[in-house]
């Protein structure tokens, strides 16, 4: 692709974008507010967008609140992420069928629909990038992921706010769109002026920017585009010091503060579950009481589940102790060996739907702070 200048499209061009889409044959995925929440799902038109509103975030909280404008993406990140639609939840893997004796096994048709996502976040776009290298890139293709993942359009949106329990700055994925997009805009909200600095990434990118249309930007418009990264960038409810912390997880296997942290996790796997890189699954059988027909069906798992472990019947981490201390040190320490990459992008999920409120970060920097204490102590 050669390079392309950025544009800027008003407010009321913004719309656009939705025609072209659909045109283009993409059925649009982007955030509307749903159960109390921003939430992903099916978007037409900008009126489907949740203009206006923001969140609140913090360890076990999240609330919708009105914005003193009518800004598009004027919020952090929900509960959802891209995982939903590349990666579902439930997944029909085979159809058994009985026939005469004859037993047939089918793999079932996958949908024809190509998602175009609108407004994806940069630490999402890096959670993309990390499960690419998880379903297509560690040895053996999944097929399902690999279906939605192919075609998939990308319209990121730099972040101009950070969340309570943001932290992607420290880890390095945000707040600013670098790779993985087709398009990345930037909303530009100030008084009376509403417009988005958009750029392209692709070649699919460009023929749908050109198609629509706007005015070149300005240096100023870059200007502010930059003073709005920062601001994002230095505001992050949360930090990680990631210095020397993966080889720390990994030689500390009965630091007390795993204790401590089970003591008041409740294992019910919501960490897991909205965490836009996990992927553990399990698989489900069933027949029909003929005996005629069965399926198997692919669904989300956690590894904080009692029996995700189990061999023979038997877990293998049988105490939350251990199922966290797991899950903490392969996101944050074993993942790099597995697949060359933090598994976290700090998006702040997890500490957001705990409901006690467990925080990685704090979690993370308290056995930091507890094992240079002990340092300290051999050295005196």
């Amino acid at each position: 692709m050669e390079p392309t200048a950025a544009r800027v499209i008003d407010r009321a061009g913004f719309g656009g974008i939705f025609p072209l889409l659909a045109r283009a044959g993409y059925q649009v995925i982007g955030p509307t507010i749903r159960d109390g929440a921003i939430r992903y799902g099916e978007v037409a038109a900008d009126a489907d967008l949740p203009g206006g509103w923001t969140e609140r975030q913090d360890g076990g909280t999240y609330r919708l609140e009105r914005r003193a404008d009518a800004a598009l993406f004027g919020y952090a990140v929900g509960p959802d992420s891209l995982k939903r639609y590349l990666f579902p939840p439930r997944s029909r893997l085979v159809d058994v069928s009985l026939d005469h004796g004859r037993l047939d096994l089918t793999e079932p048709e996958l949908p024809g629909v190509r998602y175009a996502f609108l407004g994806v976040r940069a630490c999402e776009l890096a959670a993309v990038a990390i499960q690419d290298r998880v379903f297509l890139e560690s040895g053996a293709v999944d097929r399902i992921y690999a279906h939605h993942r192919r075609g998939a359009f990308m319209i990121g949106v730099n972040c101009a706010v950070a969340g309570g329990t943001c932290f992607c700055a420290s880890m390095g994925t945000g707040p600013e769109c670098t790779a993985g997009y087709d398009l990345v805009l930037t909303e530009l909200v100030d008084g009376s002026r509403h417009d988005f600095v958009v750029v392209a990434g692709s070649d699919d990118g460009m023929a749908i920017l050109e198609e629509w249309g706007g005015r070149p930007a300005t240096v100023a418009d870059h200007a502010a585009v930059r003073r709005i990264v920062a601001t994002a960038s230095t505001s992050m409810g949360r930090t990680l010091d990631t210095d020397g912390l993966p080889k720390l997880l990994r030689d500390h296997p009965n630091h007390p503060r795993w204790e401590a942290v089970a003591a008041r996790c409740l294992a019910c796997t919501n960490c897991t579950l909205v965490c836009p890189t996990c992927f553990c699954s399990t698989t489900e059988d069933a027949a029909s009481l003929d005996r005629k027909t069965a399926t198997r069906d692919r669904r989300w798992d956690s590894c904080f589940a009692l029996d995700f472990s189990a061999i023979h019947g038997v877990p293998v981490r049988s105490s939350t102790r251990s199922r966290y201390r797991q899950w903490m040190t392969h996101k944050l320490s074993t993942w790099h060996d597995q697949f060359g990459t933090s598994g976290c992008v700090g998006c702040g999920r997890c500490i957001t739907w705990c409901p006690v409120g467990i925080d990685i970060t704090e979690e993370a920097t308290a056995m930091q702070t507890e094992a240079g204490a002990m340092q300290t102590e051999v050295l005196a």
